[in-house]
C-alpha cells in the first residue's frame, strides 16, 4: 500500500493559510454560523427536543468541532500573531467557552452557547466595521457620558426635594428620582404615567420636566448619534485607503490615479454648477 508522506511545515503552513482564506471557506463558515443559530434556537423548545433533542446536540458538536479545527489551523499558520489580533482573541473566547463542562456551577455557560452566533460580526466585513466604529467612537462619548451623568445628579436632586413627599415611589430617594428620570428621557409612558399625574398636584411641573426632557432626550442623545456616525465615516475612509494603498502594492496605480482624476473632475463640476447657481 502507497503510504503518502506530510507536507513539510512551510508547506503545510501555506496550503492552510490558502484554505482558511479562501472565499468558499468563508460562505461555508458562514453557513455553520447561521445553521448553528438555529439549532441553538431549537434547543430552546422543549416538545422539539423531545422528538429530535439527539440530532440536534449531534450536529452542535458537529458545528462546535470544525470551528475547533478552524481556530487551530489559524493558530497553526499565524502563530503568536494569532493573539495579536482581537477579533482572533473574540473568535477564541466564544468557541472556547463551549469547550468548558457545562455540569455543577458551571451548568450558566450553557445559555454563553449561543454567543457562539455572535461570530458572523468576524466573518462579515460590513458587521465588522459596524463594530470597529462603536469601539473607535467609546472615547469620545466619555464627555457625552459625564455631561449626561452631571445633568441626570442634578435633575434627581431638584425631583426628590419638589416632588418626593407627594410621590415617594418616584422621587423619595436619589436612587428613585434616577430611575423615574431615566423613564422619562427613553420617553416610556413619561406623560401620562409620570408627567401628567404630578401636575395634577404641581401644576407648574412642566417647567422641569419639559427642560430635562429637551436637554436629555433630544440634545444629549443625538450627541451620542453624531460621535457614532463620525466615527462610522472614519472607518469608511480607512478601509478607502486602505484598499487604494493595496490597489498600488499589486501594481494597479494607473488604475488609482485614474479614479483620483475622475473624482476631481467631479468635485469640480459640482464646484462650478453650485456657481453657477448662485449667479442665477
Amino acid at each position: 500500500m502507497r503510504r503518502f508522506a506530510p507536507l513539510p511545515r512551510p508547506a503545510m503552513t501555506a496550503f492552510l493559510a490558502r484554505l482558511i482564506a479562501h472565499p468558499r471557506t468563508e460562505r461555508f463558515i458562514l453557513v455553520l454560523i447561521l445553521l448553528n443559530a438555529v439549532t441553538l434556537g431549537l434547543e430552546t423548545d422543549a416538545s422539539v427536543m423531545a422528538r429530535h433533542g439527539d440530532l440536534l446536540h449531534l450536529v452542535d458538536k458537529l458545528i462546535l468541532a470544525v470551528f475547533v479545527l478552524e481556530l487551530l489551523a489559524k493558530m497553526w499558520v499565524q502563530r503568536l500573531r494569532f493573539f495579536r489580533d482581537a477579533w482572533n482573541l473574540f473568535d477564541f473566547f466564544v468557541v472556547g467557552i463551549a469547550l468548558v463542562p457545562s455540569t455543577g456551577p458551571l451548568t450558566v455557560l450553557r445559555a454563553l452557547r449561543v454567543l457562539r452566533v455572535l461570530r458572523l460580526i468576524t466573518i462579515l466585513p460590513s458587521l465588522k466595521r459596524v463594530v470597529g466604529a462603536l469601539l473607535g467612537a467609546l472615547p469620545g462619548m466619555g464627555s457625552i457620558v459625564l455631561l449626561l451623568g452631571l445633568i441626570f445628579y442634578v435633575g434627581a436632586v431638584m425631583a426628590t426635594k419638589l416632588f418626593g413627599g407627594a410621590f415617594p415611589e418616584w422621587f423619595g430617594s436619589i436612587g428613585a428620582s434616577l430611575y423615574t428620570l431615566f423613564q422619562i428621557m427613553t420617553l416610556e409612558s413619561w406623560s401620562m404615567g409620570i408627567v401628567r399625574p404630578v401636575m395634577e398636584v404641581y401644576p407648574l411641573a412642566w417647567l422641569y420636566f419639559v427642560p430635562f426632557i429637551l436637554a436629555t432626550s433630544f440634545t444629549a442623545l443625538n450627541l451620542f448619534i453624531g460621535v457614532v456616525v463620525n466615527a462610522m465615516q472614519s472607518e469608511i475612509q480607512a478601509d478607502r485607503e486602505a484598499a487604494v494603498e493595496a490597489a498600488v502594492e499589486r501594481g494597479e496605480e494607473p488604475l488609482v490615479a485614474e479614479v483620483r482624476a475622475l473624482r476631481e473632475e467631479v468635485l469640480s463640476l459640482r464646484s462650478a454648477l453650485s456657481t453657477a447657481a448662485r449667479g442665477d
